[in-house]
């Protein structure tokens, strides 16, 4: 039950784009069409679900005060926590490189139609904020930062989506002239975000 109540609240709650608006910079960029923004999405999906676990089994293993202790008595007081966001950095970009290679050899429109904005991933705050929320609350286990990251990753993919529905749909609508583009998707984003407000009540 723990498991699904940190799920949904990762998805809806704590949505990364509507509770927190983390990676914002390909969210907005990237909303213009439901086929781009899927790709996009999926793909931080993966790397959030990748690289979040990873970073803490680091954290709990190298990192944290007196993790160091599996290598002898004398390593207990080693404390590399200060290394935290240069190894998290580290695990994001190794990652997305994966990702990146893969989708340009196996899905050549799709790496066309992201462009600059897939190895963008690695500076995603999207992605580092929820290593680092994964370090604040401190997770009881692997698991448990596992189900954190799908939950956020699948939100921030929900949100990408809809916006993108959103956007498409607006192409045939009589925007005023000084809010098309990115004017009237701040105020779709806004709205969104309090609508996901509403998500707040949620008790499981």
């Amino acid at each position: 039950m723990e498991y699904i109540s940190l799920f949904v609240k990762s998805i809806f709650v704590d949505n990364m784009v509507f509770a927190y608006f983390l990676g914002m910079c390909s969210f907005l960029a990237v909303s213009k069409n439901v086929k781009t923004a899927t790709g996009l999405g999926l793909a931080v999906v993966f790397v959030l679900a990748v690289t979040l676990p990873l970073n803490y089994i680091l954290f709990e293993k190298v990192l944290k005060p007196g993790a160091l202790v599996w290598l002898g008595e004398s390593f207990a007081e080693v404390d590399l926590s200060f290394l935290s966001y240069i190894v998290y950095i580290a695990t994001i970009a190794a990652i997305v490189q994966i990702v990146e290679m893969v989708v340009e050899k196996f899905v050549p429109s799709l790496y066309g139609s992201l462009g600059i904005f897939l190895p963008l991933i690695a500076v995603n705050c999207a992605i580092l904020g929820g290593s680092l929320f994964m370090q604040e609350r401190a997770y009881a286990n692997v698991g448990e930062a596992f189900t954190f990251a799908l939950g956020s990753g699948l939100g921030w993919f929900l949100a990408i989506v809809a916006m993108a529905a959103i956007r498409e749909k607006l192409a045939y609508s009589n925007v005023p002239k000084g809010l098309r583009g990115l004017g009237i998707t701040f105020i779709i984003t806004g709205l969104m975000g309090v609508a996901f407000m509403s998500f707040m009540g949620i008790q499981l």
